[in-house]
């Protein structure tokens, strides 16, 4: 997936100045696909050549111009087009799980450290999304259409926090236990 694509579903969910892009990206899409501020910036005017969003400019007194980006038919048309494409397994690089491969040859107390850090780190990230799936999703089964990809996601995150704090505390017992 191109960094476009990621822009394009934030933007058909709602308009925005770049700034607001990035925050979004650092807030919630940052989650599950990271991009720098300069980054979002970037893509935005490569967007915009290709005619997939449109600028506003919005007049602030005493203020900067501000600039606020919206998808366009064409870039509706992108997104369907790139949602129609087969989608590949996930790639997933992890130096813990190398480390914890390495068992017999590693540092065995700088691995332990590394697994409970690992463990808070899941537990703290399962608490976050939690609270914004009580705050944001407060009733799941009453989800209109645009509410249910995000909720969707949101719940993919909290099976996968769960499921990696759960595995943190798997291999602490069985490396404590030894």
């Amino acid at each position: 997936m191109a960094l476009e694509h990621a822009i394009l579903v934030s933007l058909a969910e709602r308009s925005a100045t770049g700034y607001d892009l990035a925050r979004r990206f650092d807030a919630s899409i940052g989650h599950f696909w990271k991009a720098t501020h300069q980054q979002v910036y970037k893509v935005l005017a490569r967007m915009q050549e290709q005619g997939w969003v449109d600028v506003e400019l919005v007049t602030q007194a005493g203020r900067p111009d501000r600039k606020v980006h919206r998808i366009t038919d064409a870039g509706r048309a992108e997104l369907r087009r790139w949602s129609a494409e087969p989608i590949g397994p996930e790639v997933l690089r992890s130096s813990f799980a190398v480390a914890l491969r390495g068992l017999p040859n590693v540092d065995q107390d700088a691995l332990l450290a590394h697994v409970r850090a690992r463990r808070d780190e899941h537990a703290a990230t399962l608490e976050a999304y939690e609270k914004d799936m009580a705050r944001t999703f407060p009733d799941p089964d009453a989800l209109d259409e645009a509410a249910l990809g995000p909720y969707l996601v949101l719940r993919g995150g909290i099976l996968t926090e769960a499921a990696g704090l759960q595995w943190c505390e798997e291999t602490l017992a069985r490396l404590e236990a030894r």
